[in-house]
Order: C-alpha cells, then sequence, then structure tokens
C-alpha cells in the first residue's frame, strides 16, 4: 500500500464516503473519533505557526506530522476544512447528529479558531484573504487565494456557527466560544474572498493562475509524461498543469451547489491542463463529467481510476497500490454512473448505463438499510435487501422500497 498506513486527508475524502456506503456506520465514526483524538497533536502543528486553534496534521501515524516539506505541512491547510465537510458528510449521510453535537463540535471549533486567526483582511479588497497556501493541486505552491482552500474556510465557519446554535448547554460552555468568536467567524463568512474570472466564466485556481502560459496538456510529448518523472520541480511549478482536482475537487463537494453553466465552464477549462499525476484526480472528474452529461469523458476518467495500478499510468505502481484511486472507482460507479446523492435526508438516483456495458450492480448501506441497485439494458432495479420500508427518489420519481 503506497502510503504505508499513514492518514493523509484522502481519509476524510475518499475512504470515509465508501465506508458509508458499504460498511457498518460505526467505522466511519471511527475515523472521525480518530482525529478527534489527535486534536493534541493538532494545537502543537497550529502552535508552531503562532496560530491559534488547531491545524490537523498533513500526514500522519499518531497525530504528529510526519511530513517534511514546509510548502505542504504549513500551507496545505485545506486539510482541516476536509476533515470538518467529513464531520458534515457523515452526518447527513447517517442522520447520526451525537458525534457533531459532541466531540465534532470540539474539533469544528478548534479548526474555525486556526482559519479566523489565519485569514487576514485586505482594506483594498474589503475581504478576506488566504495567502501562501497550497491547494489540492501540489503542482502549484505557495500561491494566494487558491479558489478550493477559500470556499472549505468560508463553508468550515459558516458550518461550525449552525452547529453552535444546535449543541446543548453543556457542550456549550466546554468550547467556551465568545462572542466576539462569533462575530468574527461570521464576518469572514459573509465576506471570503473567492477568485472569480466574469470573462471566462469560471473560478481561478488561484490569483496568478491565468497569468500562466496556458497551453493544454495534449501539447505535452508523450515521453514528458509524466511530468513529476521528466520535468524540474521548478518547470512544474511555473506551469499551467494541474496534479489534481483543485476547483474540481470544490464542485464535487457541493456538486448540488453550482449551475450546470459553472460546472461546464469550468470542467472544461480545467479538464485541458489536468495530468492526473495523483490517484486522486481522475475519479473526480469522472463524477463531475457524469453530473454534466458527458458519458465518454467520464467513462475515460473512470477506467483511469480503476486501472490506475493494473496499467501503471503513473510509472509508479511498484511504490504499491493507490487505496484512493481504488475508493474513487466505486464513488464514479455510486455518485457518477448511478448518480447518487443526498439531499435533504433522502436517497436520490439518476443512473445511465455506459455505451458497450451490459450492466453494473453494487449493494449500498443507508440508515438501516441494504439496497441492491442493478442498471443494465431493461432500466434501474432497486431491491430492499434488509431493513424497514424506505422512500428514495429515482430520477424525479418518488418511490417506496419495501
Amino acid at each position: 500500500e503506497k502510503y504505508g498506513g499513514a492518514t493523509y486527508w484522502d481519509t476524510e475524502a475518499y475512504c470515509l464516503p465508501v465506508y458509508l456506503g458499504v460498511a457498518d456506520p460505526q467505522v466511519a465514526k471511527n475515523l472521525l473519533y480518530y482525529r478527534y483524538h489527535q486534536l493534541p497533536g493538532a494545537y502543537v502543528n497550529a502552535k508552531e505557526q503562532g496560530l491559534k486553534g488547531a491545524l490537523f496534521p498533513m500526514v500522519t501515524f499518531n497525530g504528529i506530522e510526519c511530513h517534511n516539506e514546509w510548502e505542504i505541512t504549513f500551507e496545505e491547510i485545506h486539510r482541516n476544512g476536509d476533515i470538518a465537510y467529513a464531520i458534515y458528510n457523515y452526518t447527513r449521510y447517517t442522520g447520526d447528529t451525537s458525534y457533531v453535537l459532541h466531540e465534532g463540535a470540539k474539533v469544528l471549533v478548534e479548526t474555525a479558531r486556526f482559519w479566523a486567526d489565519r485569514v487576514h483582511y485586505s482594506q483594498r479588497k474589503n475581504k478576506y484573504l488566504l495567502h501562501g497556501v497550497t491547494g489540492p493541486n501540489e503542482y502549484d505552491n505557495n500561491v494566494n487565494n487558491d479558489w478550493y482552500t477559500n470556499l472549505l474556510c468560508q463553508w468550515s465557519l459558516q458550518y461550525t456557527l449552525e452547529i453552535l446554535d444546535q449543541v446543548d448547554e453543556d457542550v456549550l460552555k466546554d468550547l467556551a466560544v465568545t462572542e466576539d468568536e462569533r462575530r468574527l467567524f461570521q464576518a469572514i463568512a459573509d465576506n471570503m474572498y473567492l477568485p472569480e474570472d466574469a470573462d471566462k466564466g469560471i473560478f481561478p485556481e488561484n490569483d496568478a493562475f491565468l497569468d500562466k502560459n496556458l497551453v493544454p496538456v495534449a501539447q505535452i510529448p508523450s515521453d514528458q509524461l509524466p511530468l513529476n518523472q521528466h520535468w524540474s520541480w521548478d518547470k512544474i511549478l511555473r506551469s499551467p498543469y494541474v496534479k489534481q482536482g483543485d476547483v474540481i475537487q470544490g464542485i464535487w463537494d457541493f456538486i448540488d451547489d453550482f449551475t450546470p453553466e459553472q460546472k461546464r465552464k469550468n470542467f472544461d477549462f480545467y479538464e485541458q491542463f489536468t495530468v492526473h499525476e495523483s490517484s486522486l484526480s481522475p475519479s473526480v472528474y469522472s463524477i463531475v463529467a457524469a453530473d454534466l452529461g458527458d458519458e465518454d469523458k467520464a467513462v475515460e476518467l473512470y477506467q483511469r481510476s480503476a486501472r490506475l495500478d493494473l496499467d501503471n499510468y503513473n510509472n509508479d505502481t511498484d511504490d504499491g497500490l493507490h487505496i484512493t484511486s481504488m475508493t474513487g472507482a466505486w464513488l464514479d460507479i455510486v455518485q457518477g454512473f448511478a448518480g447518487m446523492r443526498i439531499r435533504d435526508g433522502r436517497l436520490h438516483y439518476a443512473p445511465f448505463l455506459p455505451k458497450n456495458w451490459t450492466a453494473y450492480q453494487f449493494n449500498q448501506v443507508f440508515r438501516g438499510r441494504t439496497i441492491q441497485v442493478r442498471v443494465d439494458a431493461d432500466g434501474t432495479h432497486l431491491q430492499l435487501l434488509s431493513g424497514e420500508p424506505l422512500k428514495v427518489e429515482l430520477g424525479d420519481q418518488l418511490t417506496e422500497l419495501k
């Protein structure tokens, strides 16, 4: 296994959604407890930067940072937002609020304190900014206002405020959030700067991205790929090439919050520059492509995720298996081709069958039920294998499984 047992933010972003769908809910909940129990190490990380609150490590076994590159350990701070999102993801999927209203509230508040101390206010823009960060795209380090990081900062602060309104008095007393802190959290959430280019209709990955020499990946000679094995690091950092989803990662997280036009323009723009030299990358692009109805691209990227190690796409299979490409392949089938979403506590599917496929099938655990989903030439077949009757949405039709 390539990561050798270490925990990255990949655990929350890619592994937890799969465990939610295939395992006992306690398995996913244990991943949330894992981070809660490592708060002491996260306090140390934040303190080393002279900041309040908690910054979870980029790579760890026991809560202590195990990575050694400053542009990752100090700057790839979106991981705090990914952990907050995992709490939200678990809660909306399972309907179980026991974690978020107790231990999870502590994690949210301490990471919110970090965000509030890490941002700075720009009088010129009348906005809060995040300078000197690295987004998921590690081929562009030490940037100002990475769109994904700013988005998660804004969302995390707003979500923390929502949870603070729901916790009981004892938890609220323990968290000791002052009214000044609440006002600051809200001010940042209301006034966070999110880069946007009206002419292109896209969210620039960061402040400097559109100033690069925007030459598509298709124009790179094949014998120079993968870039990280043929180009100097300096050349990669000056290039427009995207290691993995960054803006597209954010669109995947909040896929129902963007218009079809926003999703289409951002997908078309970033896909041409993305080299997918991370195991996390193709699956996210595949899901967004499926959401847009781009079947061929969705299948192409699913195959890249599913066969990443089998076909040695990035010439690194000898490093070990990439767990995130495996989880990504499952997510492509379930969230991509079957269109699974959780909306207002209800399961929703919008399936399609790719050309040249005879069928696909998966079982899904959801709130005490096990559901079998099969899509073939005859249509979509839903079967409740165990648990109480459940109403689900299939396309725009509400149906009850018994």
